[in-house]
């Protein structure tokens, strides 16, 4: 078993930084929401029903995030010209960041491996985190259920306050 299956980031700790390309080919790195708060999701496959649902919450609900002050960020294996294809067909309205690579995957724990054809790969692990404008974790969640995430993740960011 490799370092990256035991990564767990809890709430307390730094959440690690990061630089990313994004459908619009910009990066982002978290050190560019200093000050801010984000909620950042990781998701396994754009365009999948599960992906697609768990988007157009965030979507059908990024003003009730951004009423708090916080800024959405959806992040996944994906190319950057699946991402665009997603966001174009759910109209979505957050930022979108491509880790092919898996590194901040793994950085998050939000990834597995695991063999597949002979061969030792990543998947994601449905995770969601609510980080502080001091990118302090103050939600994380692991093997996350998309029904009813958005709800819960509102009421932790109202249990900040």
């Amino acid at each position: 078993m490799s370092e990256n299956n035991i990564v767990r980031l809890n709430k307390g700790d730094k959440a690690p930084n990061f630089e990313l390309e994004s459908d619009e080919y910009k990066h982002y790195a978290l050190a560019d929401f200093k000050h801010q708060n984000v909620v950042l999701y990781f998701y396994p496959k754009a365009g999948t029903s599960v992906c697609t649902r768990e988007a157009k919450d965030f979507r059908d609900n990024l003003e009730r995030f951004q009423a708090e002050g916080y800024a959405v960020i959806g992040i996944s294996p994906d190319d950057v010209k699946a991402l665009q294809e997603f966001r174009k067909s759910n109209d979505l309205n957050f930022i979108l960041l491509s880790d092919p690579e898996f590194t901040v995957h793994k950085l998050y724990g939000a990834a597995k491996e695991h063999e597949k054809d002979g061969k030792e790969t990543y998947e994601t692990i449905r995770s969601t985190f609510v980080l502080d404008g001091d990118d302090t974790i103050r939600f994380a969640g692991y093997d996350v259920n998309v029904n009813g995430q958005i709800d819960e993740l509102l009421e932790q960011i109202e249990k900040i306050k």
